[in-house]
């Protein structure tokens, strides 16, 4: 599945409403770390299966960068049931993210 651009218009639907667990990419194109993160959150939505993956821009969606918190970027969340389940800040290692993810898938 490719990664899917959320914003206010979509974020209910796609994210909260959303059947299967939900990663979203909090970045932004100026910050570094995110650019690093971008290719790994892409090979996750290609690779696992049960998990909707998307990402926000925090410069065009700052109302959502605000409603969680956002502080830093990257900010990864993993959305379960409509609620936040797992935060990660910072560039990350991808198997830390999938694990967290499959994680969700089977529970």
């Amino acid at each position: 599945m490719s990664v899917l651009k959320i914003t206010g218009a979509n974020f209910v639907e796609e994210v909260l409403n959303a059947k299967e667990p939900v990663l979203i990419d909090f970045w932004a194109a100026w910050c570094g770390p995110c650019r690093m993160m971008s290719p790994v959150v892409d090979e996750i939505a290609e690779e696992l299966h049960g998990v909707k993956v998307g990402k926000i821009n925090v410069d065009e969606e700052q109302e959502l960068a605000v409603k969680f918190r956002v502080m830093s970027i990257p900010t990864l969340l993993i959305f379960k049931n409509g609620k936040v389940e797992k935060s990660f800040v910072g560039a990350r290692d991808k198997k830390e993210i999938v694990d967290a993810l499959k994680m969700q898938v089977t529970e």
